[in-house]
């Protein structure tokens, strides 16, 4: 393992732990030639994965972009790290479990929404407003449509619609009087 710090090539595993949710070996390593230390996990892949976008262009799989444009879509949520780490996992196991070595960006898109439907509302708005490229507020209203129907199907009331209420005008100001 290279060392991020100075480039070294070779790095000494100082200590080897199962991460919280034993689906990774968390390794603290030392660099012999500048002491920078840091930790890598360890994670095992089923496949190697090839995404293929819109575009058409085919790009390898990257846990880690998928990892962050979840944690954007969560950003000041309170949901806990590990459900989102299970979330992550669950994503990748999912799509490595297809059977084919290559994914669409839509296959993604469509397994992290469907994710985050079931952890954070908010979230999953979030993501789903830049995954389906939104452009007005009917877009959503349209998403929000769906999520007040699925929380009325499970008990608790949809949220009444809102009314549009007239803005009534600005108070005049009188002109500033002068000193003399």
């Amino acid at each position: 393992m290279r060392c991020p710090f100075c480039g070294g090539p070779d790095t000494q595993v100082k200590d080897s732990r199962p991460s919280e949710d034993s689906a990774a070996i968390r390794r603290r390593r030392v660099c012999p030639d500048c002491g920078g230390r840091f930790t890598t996990f360890e994670r095992v892949q089923l496949r190697e994965l090839t995404v293929l976008k819109r575009s058409g262009k085919r790009m390898p799989f990257d846990r880690d972009k998928l990892q962050r444009s979840i944690d954007v879509a969560l950003r000041k949520r309170p949901v806990e790290p590990e459900r989102i780490e299970r979330l992550v996992s669950g994503v990748v196991r999912r799509l490595e479990s297809t059977g084919d070595g290559e994914v669409t960006s839509e296959a993604i898109g469509e397994a992290v929404m469907e994710g985050l439907k079931g952890l954070d509302d908010v979230a999953y708005v979030r993501f789903a407003s830049v995954y389906k490229n939104f452009r007005e507020a009917q877009d959503f209203q349209d998403l929000l449509g769906t999520l007040g129907g699925r929380l009325a199907e499970d008990g608790e009331p949809a949220p009444e619609p809102v009314e549009e209420i007239e803005s009534p005008a600005p108070p005049r100001r009188r002109p500033a009087r002068s000193r003399s």
